[in-house]
């Protein structure tokens, strides 16, 4: 992405409504600039008229002006700094949320090819560094810039043959910066590479941490922890490296500027073109520019990494998802809820092969339909196509003679509920996890769908009832208890069409059977379509589809299938034989 274009978006879409508050703070640096020069300028008279002149007239007067200059100096650098804080801040909340908004509601496919984890140390590691870039470095270019004229005004008011000498020290400092600035470019990118893959390392640490327990691979990831933060701290610590090396660069350059002007100071004022208190002056003037020269000169890094970022970030804001509301597309219009897949043809790449080829499927409304067949066979593509989380490449999806496809997706997705294996809570309270299949939702409401799914047997029991804090992802609860929740969530949400992937796998008879009477309250009257290993649990489904390697082999009833299927009847025999 070309710089210029990067900083013209930021400037737009980020800075442009904080001017008032740049502009504030650039005023705020004129006065820092004035004051800090005034400091410089005030050691001619005081030389001059309290020690050269024995002048008691002015023994007041200066030392207030010089404190007068200093507090303007400080108040300003501070409300100035104050200011672009509250800016700094304000554009990383709206940078985090830009990209928090692209993520919600990007498509499924997308947030697939890379590991959250990334998104996490986009979010925070590389959104620091564009604050920097927009704050941090408005703020230097201003103060430091104006500073550095106002001094070097005084340095020429002084002597304009010392003050042509010490700008030679200007274009050296910068060529250096640059040169450091394209090293520090790189090591910035590497090091959010590295960032990343901790992020992404903690993630799954966090995630795994009972796996890690009972395979006692604690050594083993503590050597992995050490691994990816050695990584992360050798890069880090070249960027600070790269960073402080204009230190003595600039120390080397302003030691060498301070000797030849002392020995040509030596000279002038030996033929009477120099006083002592123009000298003292103009190397105080001199001496308060090397803190705005090394700040501009390393302003060059600073924008760098906050380029890099960037290029990082900006395309995953600008991210356009492929799943759209076409231009046609309407509200759905539900009458039977009746489902029908037409020779559908999906891969979830393009260069990948087929996960399901030429499937016709019909789910009958308000009936129970299941899909049968191995693992990776494409049963839960074709639960996942239903409310577009993927969009296929052929054929259509039809629901009560409308396609998918020319349907809002808000209105689609309204109509259906999803209850998975994977059940999906949030660190939240057990009221909220199920309100929020409906925000508005009153406590009645509530209360029914969480008795009707047996949820109240355990809420019950618990210290703060529906108020109780369940943890990540409901640690503290049970499979089961976790799947009634889920139960619960859907029933509030009241849809047309349900889905259900696995629900009742992994559970104890006693915990299935008071699941399989929720779902069955769940499931009444509405379209369902049932994934099951356990084929006693979909014995009673009007229909049964036999899935194998994306395509469909046999349909029917689970008598129809066990007398023509050899396929269907070895899965059910193997499950007897268990």
């Amino acid at each position: 992405m070309d710089k210029n274009k990067i900083y013209k978006r930021l400037f737009r879409n980020y800075s442009k409504k904080y001017l008032d508050k740049i502009f504030l703070s650039a005023f705020l640096s004129v006065l820092v600039a004035g004051s800090t020069s005034a400091i410089a300028w005030l050691l001619d008279p005081a030389i001059k008229k309290l020690f050269i002149e024995k002048d008691q007239s002015l023994l007041i007067y200066i030392p207030l002006m010089i404190i007068m200059a200093f507090s303007t100096k400080g108040l300003s650098l501070y409300y100035a700094k104050a200011t672009m804080i509250g800016v700094g801040e304000s554009i990383k909340k709206n940078l985090q949320f830009d990209m928090v908004n692209t993520l919600v509601g990007t498509d499924t496919q997308i947030i697939d090819k890379k590991h959250s984890g990334k998104f996490i140390s986009n979010i925070t590691y590389d959104v620091t560094h564009i604050t920097n870039l927009l704050s941090n470095a408005i703020l230097t270019l201003f103060k430091d810039s104006l500073t550095l004229i106002g001094l070097l005004f005084v340095m020429f008011f002084q002597n304009w043959k010392l003050a042509l000498i010490s700008i030679i020290m200007i274009p050296i400092a910068s060529f250096f910066a640059k040169t450091l600035g394209k090293r520090i470019n790189k090591v910035a990118t590497e090091a959010q590479e590295k960032s990343g893959f901790l992020t992404t390392y903690l993630v799954e640490l966090f995630k795994n941490h009972k796996l890690i327990k009972i395979f006692q691979k604690e050594e083993y990831e503590k050597k992995r922890a050490d691994k990816f933060l050695n990584q992360l701290k050798e890069k880090s610590q070249k960027i600070q490296t790269v960073n402080v090396r204009m230190s003595p660069i600039m120390e080397f350059l302003t030691g060498i500027m301070i000797a030849i002007l002392i020995f040509y100071s030596g000279i002038l004022m030996t033929k009477g073109e120099l006083e002592i208190n123009n000298f003292f002056s103009f190397l105080a003037a001199m001496m308060l520019a090397y803190q705005p020269v090394r700040s501009l000169s390393t302003l060059n890094m600073v924008l760098n990494q906050g380029l890099s970022a960037a290029s990082r970030i900006l395309p995953i804001i600008d991210q356009r998802n492929n799943i759209n509301d076409s231009s046609e597309a309407k509200p759905i219009e539900i009458k039977n809820s009746n489902i029908e897949f037409r020779n559908v043809d999906f891969s979830y790449e393009i260069n990948d092969g087929k996960t399901l080829n030429s499937i016709n499927l019909k789910f009958e409304g308000g009936k129970m339909t299941s899909l049968v067949g191995h693992s990776g066979s494409g049963k839960s593509t074709i639960m996942n196509l239903i409310p577009r989380f993927y969009d296929i490449q052929s054929g259509k999806i039809i629901i009560d003679d409308q396609s998918i496809n020319k349907l809002t997706l808000k209105s689609l997705r309204e109509q259906i509920s999803m209850v998975s294996q994977e059940t999906t809570l949030f660190d939240d309270t057990i009221k909220n996890n199920i309100k929020y299949a409906k925000e508005d939702a009153s406590d009645e409401e509530i209360y029914k769908v969480a008795n009707l799914s047996f949820c109240n047997e355990f809420i019950n029991n618990l210290p703060n009832k529906y108020e109780t804090l369940i943890g990540e992802n409901g640690v503290r609860l049970s499979g089961g208890e976790k799947q009634r929740l889920s139960i619960a969530r859907a029933m509030l949400k009241k849809s047309s069409v349900i889905l259900l992937d696995e629900a009742t796998s992994s559970l104890d008879s006693e915990t299935e059977t008071k699941i399989q009477e929720a779902l069955n309250i769940l499931t009444k009257n509405k379209t369902t379509i049932v994934i099951a290993h356990r084929l006693s649990t979909i014995l009673n489904s009007n229909n049964i589809y036999l899935i194998d390697s994306g395509k469909v082999i046999e349909n029917g009833k689970h008598e129809e299938l066990m007398n023509k299927s050899e396929l269907y009847r070895s899965f059910y025999e193997k499950q007897i034989q268990k």
